[in-house]
């Protein structure tokens, strides 16, 4: 009986001593709201001083090109609508300042009791998809001559052919029938959808 007891409070030991870890962890949030619940809980950790507990909080967000109007623009979105990712180590103390934050649902993990860290895998994959800020470049992957389709623009639902192609710019110039004869457009390289 006695070793059964020396076990347990072994065991009890390095369970509060890999909570007392620094990991990752996903909190469920109100969808719209992550951006906010990152705000709060970063203003709980300053006042509540739980800076040597809880290290980040981080909405995971992407840069994504999209046409709008004809222009390029770069717009962040949302990896996980509804997730914000925390550092931290999870002590009581940690856990209650994270789940009572305002908009916070619960961590994730099998109940709202047991949060579960993330993986470095999962973590570095991320992180990755995240990059860095910088504008992503795209390989523009028609050549001169081939045909494609119009997907966005005033000459969207045409099909052209291809005869030039700025890899520095992403742009690329086809050859649009208009009233029987070819016409150069120049088009941006997300404008176009290889035939």
């Amino acid at each position: 009986m006695a070793d059964t007891n020396h076990n347990n409070e072994e065991k009890k030991k390095m369970v509060e001593v890999k909570n007392k870890e620094r990991h990752w962890y996903a909190v469920h949030t109100y969808s719209g709201y992550e951006d906010a619940v990152a705000r709060y809980l970063r203003q709980r950790v300053d006042s509540l001083s739980m800076n040597d507990k809880i290290f980040n909080v981080l909405v995971p967000k992407e840069t994504k090109i999209k046409i709008k109007n004809g222009k390029r623009r770069t717009a962040q979105e949302k990896i996980y609508p509804g997730y914000v990712l925390v550092d931290m180590m999870l002590t009581e103390d940690s856990w209650y300042v994270v789940r009572n934050t305002p908009r916070v649902t619960g961590f994730v993990g099998p109940d709202s009791t047991t949060p579960v860290p993330l993986s470095t895998e999962e973590i570095d994959m991320l992180m990755a998809r995240m990059g860095t800020g910088e504008e992503k470049k795209f390989k523009v992957d028609v050549a001169v001559g081939d045909m494609v389709k119009v997907i966005d623009g005033p000459f969207k639902d045409y099909d052209a052919k291809v005869s030039e192609v700025d890899n520095e710019k992403a742009k690329v110039k086809v050859l649009v029938p208009i009233f029987g004869r070819d016409t150069v457009v120049e088009l941006d390289s997300l404008q176009i959808q290889k035939m």
